[in-house]
């Protein structure tokens, strides 16, 4: 499953809308523009964010979940190996906990190593997966 790895947002979309049987021109006067810029939206890789936020309220999906759920499995954590940091600077932007796992990506983990995609190990490895944390989803969801 690379839902959460190569991202196609317009294609997610478009999947959503046809989920929801949403019609055409609800969508276009919902976002004040033709059929055509809405079928470009559908073939488009990656939208703006205020954009990406009126079809969240539209279709009521959250699509940045999806932005998060990749950043969770394919970002490195916290590094320092481009700067030199002796004490953690403050950040006026919120911040979130990393380790925060949906019940999506804990599936995904589990069927990788179900089907023998991955070993255990390498998910502790690639995906930063503490191995207790991994353990006690193997053990949970059996």
């Amino acid at each position: 499953m690379s839902l959460f790895k190569d991202l196609h947002i317009g294609t997610l979309i478009n999947e959503r809308v046809a989920e929801c049987g949403i019609d055409m021109s609800r969508i276009c006067n919902f976002f004040k523009c033709s059929e055509q810029d809405v079928l470009d939206m559908y073939k488009a890789k990656s939208l703006d964010t205020e954009i990406l936020l009126k079809w969240s309220k539209i279709l009521e999906y959250d699509f940045f979940r999806i932005y998060t759920q990749h950043l969770i499995l394919y970002s490195p954590q916290g590094s320092t190996t481009n700067m030199q940091v002796t004490e953690k600077k403050k950040s006026g932007l919120p911040q979130f906990r990393k380790n925060i796992y949906t019940k999506e990506v804990i599936d995904f983990i589990l069927e990788l190593i179900h089907k023998g995609e991955k070993t255990k190990f390498q998910v502790i490895e690639e995906y930063n997966i503490p191995k207790t944390t991994l353990y006690k989803w193997i053990e949970k969801y059996k």
